[in-house]
Parts: structure tokens; C-alpha cells; sequence
């Protein structure tokens, strides 16, 4: 940052200790949300990724409708000493929708159906913004650009991608995923997972492996191999894609 503000005045304070976060994630999370403020949360007056600051009780919350997990949901970070109050409404006002509170094991599983990027895990920074699948997320006719513009576009005018992030799902619903075991593109190995858990809802282990090829990865390259992943002496056969395996289009988490 400093490298970077030039002649510019700026102030950067950590305020990590004020700030409690919940999420209120599901198919019923917008009328959870609508139990407890008097906020206007439909999905016209608060569609998907806005942020405001709305009322829970006596607190003033910045809710984010975003969610890292594939579903209608929104974040909600409280003032700290306000958390516990926020909690106990969400928890009473939800009994009757069938709430459940949930840790980041429930988090991790589901975030990886939607072949959501953890960045530490599936990327890092020795990755590009294509290869990783985020290319949708840079805007290359921003005005003045951005850090590292020239890269992404140099990468992107060369011609298709030889190595990419995708996502596997074991056929069989039995065997278990981690993270770091070989995938094979027609007996041969072609990459493997950056991390991995079992996808309860798509009915078997699924994780997110960086391909490398000899020629375009595209999704017609994925159907025309047999893939598979090895665990331990055994090989398990497996399907790969570009897209979540989990609602593709995103249609659900805009609802």
C-alpha cells in the first residue's frame, strides 16, 4: 500500500477486535432476515452483493448479500458488543424456519460443490487470474487500469490456456477426499487436488485440482478423457468440469 498511495493522504486501521460476523445462509435466509429489521430485503430493494447498513434489534449491522457457500444468503458484521444480542434474535426468530447452526466444516464442504476459490488453498499467488477461473472478476478496459492489467492481457492475447483450475467428482459416493492426491487424465497424471471434502449434496467427495496440459484445456477436452484420482493403491474414477457442479449459472444465490 504504501508503495502504491504516491502523494496520497490515507489512514489504515485494523478494527478486526470491533467486529463480530455471522452468516445467515439458505433458502430462507432473506425471510430469517426479514424477522428481525425493518429493512427492505427483498431481492429489488437488496439484490445480490449489495451491502447496507441495516437494524437488528438495537444494532446497526453492515449486512453484504454475498454468500461462499452457493446459496440465497448475506453476511452480517456486528459491533462486537452487540454480537451476542444479534445472535440470540437470529437464533429465536429462526426455530420456526428450521435454523441450524453451522461450522466451517458445513462451510468448506458446501463452498467446494460450488467450486468456490479459497485463496491460500486452491490458489495462491503463483497462479493467474485466468488460470485460477476468476477471469470474470478483472475488468481489462478499466480506466487507468489496474496492478498487474498488462499480465493478465498478455496471457489472455497468447491463445488458449494450457493449465487450469477444475473441479472432480468421484463417481463412486464411498471413498473420501483431502487434498494433494493425483489426478489422472487417461492413466496419466495431469495435476492434483489443491483441496478437497465431501460434497453431500452432488452425493460424492469433489475438490478442486490445478490441470496442466499440452494442449487448450476446455471442457471438451475434459469429456474426452477418462479421468481419475488415486487413493492410496487404488484408482477411482472421476469427472472433471470448468463449471460448478453445483447450480452452474448461479441462479440460486441470486433468487
Amino acid at each position: 500500500m504504501r508503495r502504491h498511495f504516491g502523494d496520497a493522504h490515507a489512514f489504515v486501521t485494523d478494527v478486526t477486535s470491533g467486529y463480530a460476523q455471522l452468516n445467515v445462509q439458505g433458502p430462507l435466509s432473506r425471510d430469517l432476515l426479514a424477522k428481525v429489521t425493518s429493512a427492505d430485503v427483498s431481492n429489488e430493494a437488496f439484490p445480490f452483493r449489495a451491502a447496507r447498513f441495516i437494524d437488528i434489534g438495537f444494532a446497526r449491522v453492515l449486512c453484504i448479500r454475498i454468500t461462499y457457500l452457493g446459496e440465497l444468503g448475506y453476511e452480517l458484521h456486528i459491533p462486537a458488543e452487540q454480537a451476542a444480542a444479534v445472535y440470540d434474535q437470529l437464533i429465536e426468530a429462526g426455530q420456526p424456519l428450521g435454523l441450524r447452526p453451522a461450522g466451517l466444516k458445513a462451510l468448506a464442504s458446501l463452498r467446494m460443490e460450488k467450486a468456490y476459490r479459497d485463496y491460500g488453498h486452491d490458489i495462491d499467488n503463483t497462479d493467474s487470474v485466468l488460470e485460477a477461473g476468476l477471469g470474470f472478476a478483472v475488468a481489462l478496459d478499466k480506466p487507468g487500469g489496474f496492478i498487474g492489467r498488462d499480465a493478465v492481457l498478455a496471457q489472455k492475447t497468447a491463445g488458449p490456456l494450457t493449465r487450469r483450475l477444475v473441479q472432480v467428482k468421484l463417481s463412486d459416493p464411498e471413498p473420501l477426499l483431502f487434498h494433494a492426491e493425483v489426478v489422472s487424465r487417461d492413466g496419466r497424471a495431469a495435476g492434483y487436488l489443491r483441496s478437497a471434502s465431501y460434497g453431500f449434496t452432488l452425493g460424492g467427495a469433489v475438490g478442486l485440482a490445478m490441470i496442466d496440459a499440452d494442449e487448450p484445456i476446455d471442457q471438451n477436452y475434459l469429456d474426452a478423457g477418462e479421468w481419475a484420482v488415486q487413493l492410496g493403491a487404488d484408482s477411482h474414477p472421476a469427472i472433471a468440469s470448468l463449471r460448478p457442479l453445483y447450480d452452474p449459472s448461479s441462479k440460486r444465490v441470486q433468487m
